[in-house]
């Protein structure tokens, strides 16, 4: 089952002589519970794509289907439900919020949902009970990732969009990152879509999109995967 149908998908920045055309005609097929890498240079359209699949942005032409509905139809409060309801946000940079706690920084989301994860399981998980009264200031950027990890996942998303996040952290850091996102993908068959500059990255996932100029440049299934822990760049 297709979890993401992207047809013909386009998104055009400027007016008149100024216009640049960041994504001209994309088309692509995310199945439910992938693990997916989006690959590309800087400037090739991946971080906007995925802001789209993410209704932080709207297309300018095209279809982009998720679970089974239009979203380049939906009005801004359809659009603003979605987001609550289905997706789940990582970034490069953690946004986590300074005078709250490691549990408090995950309940923030917590609430957003009817059908929430089990806190105490999450952060056992994700290596954090031990952490959970600690602010951000007392923690490390590897620690602060996981936080920001949970945050996103404790709503229950049946898609979690990550943009380069491991992207501020070191080789141990980046690796422990991957790994829980690969234990989220197989435990709680969360369709995860990773954007990333890391080529090392694409032995680890189940799909490879690579973008380049605005367009897919390659898209195939990744036949020799292998876990999270055995990937080295």
């Amino acid at each position: 089952m297709n979890c993401i149908e992207i047809k013909n998908l386009k998104k055009i920045y400027g007016k008149a002589e100024n216009i640049t055309t960041v994504l001209n005609g994309i088309g692509v097929s995310i199945k439910e519970g992938e693990l997916c890498g989006i690959f590309g240079p800087s400037g090739s359209g991946k971080s906007t794509l995925l802001n789209i699949v993410g209704g932080l942005e709207r297309c300018d032409a095209g279809k982009l289907i998720v679970n089974g509905k239009d979203i380049c139809k939906y009005s801004d409060k359809e659009l603003t439900e979605y987001r609550r309801s289905q997706i789940g946000f990582v970034f490069q940079f953690y946004n986590l919020i300074p005078d709250l706690n490691v549990k408090e920084n995950i309940q923030v989301c917590e609430y957003l949902s009817d059908d929430s994860l089990n806190i105490e399981n999450l952060m056992e998980t994700m290596g954090l009970t031990k952490h959970q009264n600690k602010y951000p200031s007392q923690i490390s950027g590897g620690q602060q990732q996981r936080c920001a990890i949970a945050r996103a996942v404790i709503k229950n998303p049946s898609i979690l969009l990550c943009d380069e996040p491991t992207g501020a952290l070191d080789y141990k850091s980046s690796k422990m990152v991957l790994k829980l996102l690969e234990t989220i993908n197989q435990k709680y068959n969360t369709t995860i879509l990773i954007v990333t500059h890391n080529e090392a990255i694409r032995d680890m996932v189940h799909h490879v999109i690579k973008v380049r100029d605005g367009i897919i440049s390659q898209d195939y299934y990744n036949e020799d995967r292998v876990d999270a822990e055995e990937i080295c760049w």
